[in-house]
């Protein structure tokens, strides 16, 4: 907190550019409005959604427009959004959608050509690719016959009614000239979902009021405003004063930090999110050139399981994420999605045996030498390697701590890289400047997304052009079992491909899971009447994979609120907390990939 203050006092001027926009958003209780507020520890990248990577983008832009389908708040399956229903053809390679009879926010029907359009810019326009391109790269063909949408697909596809993209209004995104440079902050936004975005003011806030037009029925608040913090002390400082009514995503200091405030609900759930280490096994671009200056032991496959065999993944559990998480023992797909998930059994198993990742070195010729640090089979050089990490992220600097004592027991020295959110990003997904890395993904019902950011094709171009990888993976076999899974339309035998996917990463460890963290969240009793989680029964709030959470809000009546000492004056009286983002604005993400330390999804 000392630091946080500290910082506080250095940038001042800045404090008060913050306070004048976020005190702005304070409103009368007398005005008799049901407002929710959100805290967010990171800021908007854009209100374009074709461009918009970030999490807290993509959650404002569920709340914003429909989809085709979207997961149902029990079970999670997909269920009808603007497509009110669907049918297949026989060979799987032609699907037809019912686009439902409901209009866009200024009164303008939604067609099946809206849907059409949306598909075909992504297909046609670089830009538009950047935040969902994938999706749509087996598409053949897009068209609209009065409400019928039509798509022609290259192969079967598994996942099509797990389709991540928003649907457009063509009438107004059909004039933007520029996709690529426009930012999406025409106001008030045209959409199709509950609420419409009205005012956003770049890294302080975004204010959305319920759609009247919405088909399921307005929301039962009048306003839902997002307010943004430039870490997460300030926001839980924000909570307690009342300057915001709800925060997710916390690291667990935060969290416990909640404890013993009456007006505080403590959300703690299993999350969705795997956490692990990005390894440079030899950073390629697509045409299969070397790029980067990753450490050559990292190449092969036996460091990378002795790094694995060395980590105490309980210890970092306990630790690190204070109980608050659970160790990870299979890959990328987190333990909350029974379908997909895997977990290593038997031989295949890694545990905790610095004994054998010792062994495990020596015996592939990595002596140790007189200060105890490994060399290379040829005594080149030494096993040193970088950990980039984010900057002001604490919980990463003591992750950090713990993998450079486990690392220094079997002869590996670990040096912190610390990097901002852009230098971060680059570093990792583009150039390949780097040995070790914090990674992670915040994972969908429907896993597909995450598998592909391990595809050879997801690497970057000759030219540097990022194409969304998480690892520079490319593996003859992980592709073949990707291909097959996307063709299997059997739900329990496409299950089991993806599980053979994650044992591959398991066993080749280009990325190595450590835990996956819980979903830690808090809400003030005294504004929220209640909420729903997705899924229903001990779900997410904040960050899940659908509108849903944010569109059953019931807020306290004004007048209840005010007795109950929660008055939404208090973000005048405690906009200390709130402090802007500077120099996010040269901030550009050209790919599909996590922007800042567990961004992504």
């Amino acid at each position: 907190m000392r630091k946080w203050l500290a910082r506080l006092a250095v940038l001042g001027v800045a404090l008060l550019v913050a306070g004048q926009g976020q005190a702005a958003l304070a409103q009368d209780p007398a005005a008799g409005k049901k407002i929710v507020r959100v805290g967010a520890t990171q800021a908007v990248d854009s209100m374009n959604p074709f461009l918009a990577v970030r999490l807290v983008s993509t959650s404002i832009h569920r709340w914003m427009y429909g989809f085709l389908t979207v997961p149902d708040s029990k079970t999670l399956k997909p269920s009808p959004d603007l497509a009110e229903s669907w049918t297949t053809s026989e060979d799987g390679l032609t699907w037809t959608f019912k686009i439902r009879q409901t209009k866009w926010s200024d009164g303008q029907p939604v067609t099946a050509e809206d849907a059409a359009w949306t598909f075909n810019k992504i297909m046609t326009d670089d830009a538009a690719k950047t935040a969902n391109g994938p999706a749509v790269e087996n598409f053949e063909s897009v068209t609209a016959n009065g409400q019928d949408l039509v798509i022609k697909l290259k192969a079967p596809q598994a996942s099509m009614l797990e389709n991540p993209i928003p649907i457009m209004p063509k009438h107004v995104w059909e004039k933007v000239t520029d996709l690529g440079q426009f930012s999406g902050d025409q106001y008030p936004a045209v959409v199709s979902g509950p609420y419409i975005a009205v005012e956003h003011k770049k890294d302080q806030y975004v204010k959305l009021k319920a759609n009247p037009n919405y088909w399921r029925g307005a929301p039962k608040i009048d306003e839902l405003q997002v307010i943004f913090y430039d870490n997460p002390a300030a926001s839980i400082v924000g909570l307690k004063n009342g300057e915001i009514d709800l925060i997710g995503r916390l690291n667990p200091p935060e969290f416990e930090a909640l404890k013993g405030d009456p007006n505080i609900v403590q959300w703690n759930q299993q999350g969705r999110r795997a956490n692990y280490l990005q390894i440079n096994h030899g950073a390629t671009t697509t045409d299969d050139k070397p790029v980067g200056d990753g450490h050559p032991a990292l190449k092969d496959q036996k460091v990378r399981q002795a790094l694995h065999y060395a980590i105490d993944k309980d210890k970092l559990v306990a630790e690190v994420q204070n109980g608050l998480a659970k160790p990870a023992h299979g890959s990328i797909v987190p333990p909350m999605y029974t379908d997909f998930f895997w977990e290593a059994g038997g031989d295949t198993k890694v545990t905790y045996d610095p004994a054998k990742a010792n062994q495990i070195l020596d015996e592939a010729g990595y002596k140790k030498g007189a200060d105890g640090v490994r060399t290379m089979p040829d005594g080149d050089r030494k096993l040193e390697f970088r950990f980039s990490i984010h900057t002001d992220t604490p919980i990463e600097d003591k992750l950090a701590e713990y993998l450079t004592g486990f690392f220094k027991e079997i002869g590996i020295t670990l040096t912190t890289k610390k990097l901002d959110s852009s230098k971060f990003t680059e570093e990792t997904g583009v150039t390949g400047l780097f040995d070790i890395a914090i990674s992670g993904w915040s994972v969908n019902p429907d896993p597909e997304e995450v598998l592909a950011t391990h595809l050879c094709s997801r690497r970057p171009t000759p030219s540097g052009e990022g194409g969304g990888t998480e690892s520079f993976y490319c593996d003859e076999t992980f592709e073949k079992l990707y291909q097959e899974q996307l063709k299997e339309l059997d739900r329990p035998k496409r299950a089991e491909l993806i599980k053979q996917m994650q044992e591959r990463l398991y066993t080749d460890a280009p990325v190595i899971a450590i835990y996956y963290t819980n979903d830690l969240e808090g809400y003030r009793k005294d504004r929220i009447k209640s909420v729903t989680s997705v899924p229903e029964q001990d779900g997410i709030l904040y960050g899940a994979s659908s509108f849903w959470p944010f569109y059953s809000l019931e807020a306290v009546e004004p007048a209840a609120a005010e007795a109950e000492g929660g008055s939404n004056t208090g973000l005048i009286a405690g906009v200390v907390g709130a402090v802007v983002v500077i120099g996010l604005g040269a901030f550009f993400l050209t790919r599909r990939r996590k922007s800042a330390a567990d961004d992504r999804e």
